[in-house]
């Protein structure tokens, strides 16, 4: 009876094993996870290579399906974990701020939106409601727009929030571009969101202006 041998350990891998996961570059964790694959192409140079093309993890990760299927590499199977690895990472993070559980501080906060918010090529305005003791109700995305805005309306912010009998909320959207300073139009519908939110004793915590990497808070500019 034929024996089958064992995969060999890998240099990253052994280098895990002996010092854990932050001892490991960028290139070596990616290459742990894509070791299997259809192309013979070893797994650490074929990382390298990748991050150097790319210039760097987070466009690699956001790179078009089109263009990581056209490098030399990249078969079926590689090119479905680097598709999953950005999804696995946002619904990690999401986890920060699991329904039921009160805020424990801005941090929390920040981290979860930045993750569901972040890398998005469109504008999108989310409302997160909060009971009375800052736990955590639901979270919503309601208004989805184009690189250039979207239109919201203060009633469906309330509407929602009637619904789940949320007494705070925190508003948030990003800015494609990349940039977190608040735009006038920003400042005014916080405003008109603030004032519809009041008529029913419902206060607006915050909103939190998302770019690239960094955050804006209306309330800490003194904006609310």
């Amino acid at each position: 009876m034929a024996t089958v041998s064992p995969a060999p350990v890998t240099a990253p891998r052994r280098k895990l094993r002996l010092g854990g996961a932050a001892s490991l570059s960028e290139a070596e964790l990616l290459a742990i996870v894509l070791q299997r694959g259809r192309d013979a192409t070893p797994a650490l140079d074929l990382s390298d290579r990748l991050l150097a093309r790319f210039g760097g993890l987070r466009r690699l990760l956001h790179a078009e399906s089109r263009s990581l299927a056209a490098e030399k590499g990249i078969g079926d199977v590689r090119l479905c974990i680097l598709a999953a690895l950005p999804e696995l990472a946002r619904r990690y993070y999401e986890q920060t701020l699991p329904v039921g559980h009160a805020i424990r501080s801005p941090a929390d906060t920040e981290a979860f939106l930045m993750a569901r918010l972040r890398d998005l090529p469109h504008e999108l305005f989310c409302c997160l409601y909060l009971d009375n003791r800052h736990r955590v109700l639901s979270f919503e995305e309601l208004f989805r727009g184009t690189i250039d805005g979207t239109s919201v309306y203060p009633r469906e912010v309330v509407k929602q929030a009637l619904k789940v009998n949320a007494a705070a909320v925190i508003l948030a959207h990003n800015h494609p571009s990349g940039i977190a300073e608040p735009s006038q139009a920003d400042e005014r519908i916080t405003r008109r969101v603030k004032a519809a939110l009041e008529l029913l004793d419902i206060r607006l915590l915050d909103h939190l202006v998302i770019g690239d990497g960094t955050s804006t808070s209306l309330a800490s500019r003194g904006l609310l």
